[in-house]
């Protein structure tokens, strides 16, 4: 009872926290929101990379491809651009598309899962280096789509993105604009927090079953030994492939979420870098560990944003002899080489990595019992756990 009641209180408190986190951020201005806005974002996509990479152990490095699959899907439902450059589209829809964000979601969830399918059924016999260049690949493959899909149907407006993407709106709350309560008022930022938030915790819901159902297990259980876990019965190809879907949903979701955030896309937003920062994230945190991935998400994704105050007054002091960007950029890989050097499993590891290296002790044997232990053995292998003081032997 005691240790469901620390249980309730760590719930609440954390609770009380999450809430009441943007309105003491609003007290030193808008912009600290927006960074937790936006490490939120990264967040979702930490923990559907995780998925791939900590879970089933399929290194991705295009996982941008499905943030952007996301992003642009939101994108032309939710701008004027289709209705502008298509007649047919604004003889359907004189008004805009403007689909509700509860179609948008679902449509950028499976469309994601299915490129994720898609992606991951030529690369169901690679592993490590390969698997690792065909995402690559993959992820660039779609960034120069995106780039280039503006002739001769202009579908994706190239390199100029796409503009006027339309806030969430739910039930007549429009999350573009400050909301007025009672003389009390919630910037959108804020609004935008709450959001990310519940979808957050979806997401880590979603994700802690999936660890403890039968698939996930099966997903452990190929990144641990791939023959092992078909010699034992998986369908180790239906189960990557389900990997790569599930990951890549996630993805997709939050690229909605961040076109919406944004009201702008554009291929640069999506490039090759963005993929390693994810996976590093992934890494940083702690592989297959939700806690350790979402505190991995957060660092790295407020860090570059955090050292602006360190970068900044280092150049001035040097007459702008240092550039602030490069500064920060090394700043954050000095970190993470100091992190990983340090923790190299990661900030926050999962507490069963690594388990079977350490040797569980028998119990001391009772003065005077019968107890039997093999010389040289410390846990006899016909031991039944819980029963210390029965004899043990391999012989009958």
């Amino acid at each position: 009872m005691n240790d469901s009641f620390k249980k309730i209180a760590v719930f609440l408190v954390s609770a009380v926290l999450l809430v009441a986190l943007p309105l003491v951020l609003q007290t030193q201005g808008n912009a600290w929101v927006r960074i937790v806005d936006i490490a939120l974002l990264y967040v979702m996509l930490a923990l559907g990379l995780n998925i791939v990479v900590g879970y089933a152990g399929l290194l991705d490095l295009g996982y941008v491809a499905f943030f952007a699959i996301g992003a642009y899907l939101f994108a032309l439902l939710e701008s004027p651009h289709l209705t502008e450059t298509f007649p047919a589209i604004k003889a359907m829809f004189p008004n805009g598309l403007h689909i509700s964000i509860f179609i948008v979601i679902p449509m950028a969830f499976l469309l994601a899962a299915i490129f994720g399918v898609i992606l991951g059924a030529p690369t169901l016999k690679l592993r490590g280096d390969y698997l690792a260049i065909v995402t690559l690949g993959f992820g660039e493959i779609i960034r120069v789509f995106l780039n280039t899909l503006d002739h001769p149907y202009n579908i994706t407006n190239g390199p100029k993105g796409i503009l006027a993407i339309d806030p969430v709106h739910i039930g007549g709350i429009n999350f573009g604009k400050t909301l007025k309560l009672d003389g009390f008022s919630i910037p959108s930022v804020t609004l935008y927090y709450y959001l990310f938030l519940a979808l957050v915790i979806i997401t880590v819901i979603i994700s802690h079953r999936l660890q403890l159902s039968r698939v996930g297990r099966a997903w452990m259980a190929i990144r641990e030994d791939e023959i092992a876990a078909k010699a034992m019965g998986i369908n180790t190809r239906n189960m990557k492939l389900l990997a790569f879907g599930m990951g890549a949903s996630f993805g997709g979701v939050s690229g909605a979420m961040f076109a919406s955030f944004q009201s702008f896309v554009s291929p640069e937003s999506f490039s090759l870098m963005e993929s390693v920062m994810i996976v590093a994230m992934v890494v940083l945190g702690g592989l297959g560990h939700l806690p350790g991935v979402i505190l991995g998400a957060v660092l790295l994704a407020a860090l570059p944003e955090v050292l602006r105050y360190v970068a900044g007054p280092l150049q001035a002091m040097t007459d702008g002899r240092l550039d602030a960007s490069i500064l920060r950029q090394l700043f954050i890989a000095l970190a993470m080489i100091v992190i990983m050097l340090v923790r190299p499993r990661g900030l926050w590891p999962s507490p069963e990595h690594g388990k079977s290296l350490h040797r569980r002790k028998a119990p001391d044997p009772v003065p005077g019992s019968t107890q039997a232990v093999t010389p040289g053995v410390d846990n006899p292998a016909d031991e039944v756990p819980g029963d210390s003081s029965r004899p043990m032997s391999i012989n009958p």
